[in-house]
């Protein structure tokens, strides 16, 4: 699990990097922490260079939406890639244009829609494919390359497409959830039921699942993931009158796997070894852990998973393990499930038994400068251009 350290406005970096290390002492599994980045002075600088250097921290995160609270500016992100230019480390993104997301939501709700209808509405696919293009040019131009969080529709994987037939270092990730689930989720009748899908970027139309589909298949998206982050009924109805307050986040951490051999390669879609690899393998190379993450070889940690192909369950939040009291898979059978779980050599999962050990997870360092940056230091030292050499101007001057 690589999860978020997120700072509260004006907070030390280093200090909420250790809050969230006090918290993972209780993991059952391996775990590391990209560190967001949502304020900027020359102490975060300073911290950043802290972290890479002695705390093994190879990414930094940046909400380009929830304006008035953890949202970056042109001038956050702008230092904060620069910065990860020189420490070797690679900036993350959430691309949402703020400023439209803060505007829409306030037209949305004044034009009557206060359900989770407006969460939709207030994010189309236009303001992520703006927000993607923006981060994506600011990494071109700072020669520093990008991860973009959960890309979610057309807008956004056509900049990252562009961006990699230039030939830039750009890599795209997807959430299992935005794969299998689309916006007809928001319109239905039961409030709980549409609040428990907002998340942001918002589940979109079917016409965008089947281009994340083809962009996962093509290798334009090179990873998958969850954005878990969960919250009980009582506590997405903070936005029963409001959609704006509905706290934005699902879970799927559980179900990721499982949801992706169905639908992925169940479908033809993805072969087993590309299964591997959005799962697992290219986010231990992009992060840096490879080969002790994300390999069947001498000398790496032994996370392994049996698999059972043909295996089949029904999800549902009455038998996940996930703290919450919904699931946004509920009634799903699926094919292809884990049989045996080991971690550190150990067996923690079998057969539907879970045999974890609480605090037992070790933190991950991760260094920086993995291949890919070393590819791009030699990017920007060709692409610097010569100075000009020439006498000195002894003239006049106004």
């Amino acid at each position: 699990i690589i999860d978020f350290v997120i700072p509260a406005p004006r907070q030390n970096l280093l200090e909420a990097y250790h809050t969230w290390r006090g918290w993972a002492e209780k993991s059952a599994c391996d775990y590391s922490f990209h560190v967001a980045v949502t304020w900027w002075d020359e102490t975060v600088s300073e911290d950043m260079g802290t972290l890479t250097r002695e705390h093994g921290v190879n990414s930094f995160k940046h909400f380009m939406a929830y304006k008035n609270a953890i949202m970056c500016d042109d001038e956050t992100l702008v230092n904060s890639f620069a910065r990860c230019n020189e420490l070797g480390a690679i900036p993350t993104v959430h691309a949402e244009n703020g400023e439209l997301v803060f505007r829409l939501q306030k037209e949305m709700y004044e034009r009557g829609y206060v359900g989770p209808e407006g969460h939709p509405l207030s994010r189309p696919p236009e303001v992520e494919g703006e927000a993607a293009n923006s981060a994506i040019r600011i990494a071109e131009v700072l020669g520093v390359p990008l991860y973009l969080v959960h890309t979610s529709c057309e807008d956004a994987l056509e900049a990252v497409r562009r961006a990699r037939s230039e030939g830039q270092r750009v890599f795209a990730e997807v959430l299992a959830q935005h794969l299998v689930i689309d916006d007809s989720v928001y319109r239905n009748p039961d409030w709980s039921f549409a609040a428990h899908h907002v998340m942001s970027p918002p589940f979109r139309s079917k016409r965008h699942q089947g281009l994340l589909w083809k962009g996962l298949q093509s290798g334009l998206i090179h990873t998958t993931a969850t954005d878990h982050c969960c919250f009980c009924t009582p506590q997405k109805a903070m936005g029963k009158d409001d959609f704006r307050k509905i706290p934005n986040g699902t879970g799927g951490v559980e179900d990721r796997m499982s949801v992706l051999w169905s639908e992925g390669v169940e479908t033809g879609m993805l072969t087993p070894s590309e299964f591997v690899a959005v799962t697992s393998t290219n986010a231990a190379k992009i992060f840096n852990i490879f080969p002790r993450k994300g390999s069947v070889s001498v000398g790496a940690d032994a996370d392994l998973v049996l698999w059972d192909p043909r295996g089949k369950r029904t999800i549902s939040a009455k038998t996940h393990h996930q703290k919450i009291d919904f699931n946004v898979y509920e009634g799903m059978e699926v094919t292809g499930i884990p049989a045996y779980t080991l971690s550190q050599g150990d067996v923690v999962w079998e057969n539907g038994e879970l045999k974890t050990t609480r605090g037992k997870g070790r933190y991950i360092d991760r260094p920086c400068y993995p291949t890919y940056w070393k590819n791009q230091q030699r990017r920007n030292e060709v692409a610097t251009p010569e100075k000009v050499v020439r006498a000195a101007y002894t003239g006049p001057v106004a």
